[in-house]
């Protein structure tokens, strides 16, 4: 895991070599393309890209336009501008209709760190859960924000790309890992202890956090849920039930993120002990990502006190 790659450039890199192989899509910006990682596409294909400024809400209104007539669209800015300022015309433009806009939202999270609470989405997943229609992922790597651009231009409809600002180590190799829109990834299975349910920058920090309590006798399944919704059910029920415990780990608030939608479905389907992990109901302040992690209880070591917790209670 020595190389580091940040899941936007590394899925903006991908659509230039998707750009190769396709000719029927276009990318859009908001005047923050390098930000995006979508820079290079722009440079690379001048007569596929648009720059609409700063001014969100025309960008998907014309995606919408472009989409209308059967072009497929990316179409990037920031998470917290994505859910929030586009958010009618998203709903009422892209949803509503059922078109193929893809969103790239960069910058997911309190990872990014300084920039501060205007700029961490914090509630974008919650958001866009609400829209009917509207499909979210979320690569944890450089390898699976690859193969999702690869996975996305075969998806149709409604779907909004959550992508990360800082560098992070490559933990999947291309040649064994398998990004399918709608399922799950088993990371690792060291036992039927407990399950953690983890998605973007926390999947490492869960990794981590199973191979130290592995050492203590404490045997985790890591599983990776990189498409929050439609959320994969059949199998957080089936690790629901091999384990009896769960935990949810989400740089997001705990409202209506990951840590809800695994809550919905196990509350009416398999009740399980369960704990969340992620912002509780708060804006994180401005610093180092890290630190803001440790902060916040959203660490390695608040996922294995977390741990010990529930499965002393099983």
């Amino acid at each position: 895991m020595a190389e580091r790659i940040a899941t936007r450039v590394a899925f903006g890199k991908e659509l230039v070599e998707l750009g190769k192989k396709y000719e029927n899509f276009v990318v859009m910006d908001a005047d923050i393309a390098k930000s995006c990682g979508t820079e290079l596409f722009h440079k690379t294909f001048p007569q596929r890209s648009y720059n609409f400024g700063v001014a969100e809400q025309n960008l998907m209104g014309i995606a919408a336009g472009f989409a209308s007539g059967g072009t497929k669209v990316f179409a990037a800015t920031y998470g917290v501008f994505a859910s929030m300022r586009t958010c009618e015309q998203l709903r009422t433009f892209v949803c509503y209709p059922n078109f193929d806009v893809n969103v790239i939202a960069s910058h997911g999270g309190i990872q990014v760190g300084a920039d501060g609470a205007t700029h961490q989405a914090i509630e974008d997943i919650g958001i866009m859960r609400s829209l009917p229609g509207m499909t979210i992922i979320q690569p944890s790597d450089g390898t699976s924000a690859k193969l999702a651009a690869r996975a996305v231009m075969e998806f149709k409809g409604p779907l909004y790309i959550r992508l990360l600002r800082n560098p992070s180590p490559i933990i999947f190799n291309e040649s064994d890992y398998k990004f399918e829109i709608g399922k799950v990834v088993s990371v690792k299975d060291f036992g039927n202890d407990l399950a953690i349910f983890a998605t973007g920058a926390m999947l490492l920090k869960s990794v981590q956090a199973a191979e130290i309590l592995k050492e203590e006798g404490i045997h985790v399944k890591v599983i990776e849920i990189h498409t929050i919704k439609p959320l994969d059910e059949n199998a957080v029920v089936k690790a629901a039930k091999e384990t009896g415990a769960v935990i949810t780990v989400e740089d997001h608030n705990i409202m209506c993120g990951l840590g809800s939608a695994v809550a919905e479905v196990l509350s009416e389907k398999c009740p399980t002990m369960m704990r969340r992990i992620g912002l509780k109901d708060v804006f994180a302040e401005s610093g180092d990502s890290e630190l803001l992690y440790s902060h916040y209880g959203m660490n390695t070591e608040h996922i294995i006190a977390a741990a010990r917790e529930i499965t002393a209670l099983k």
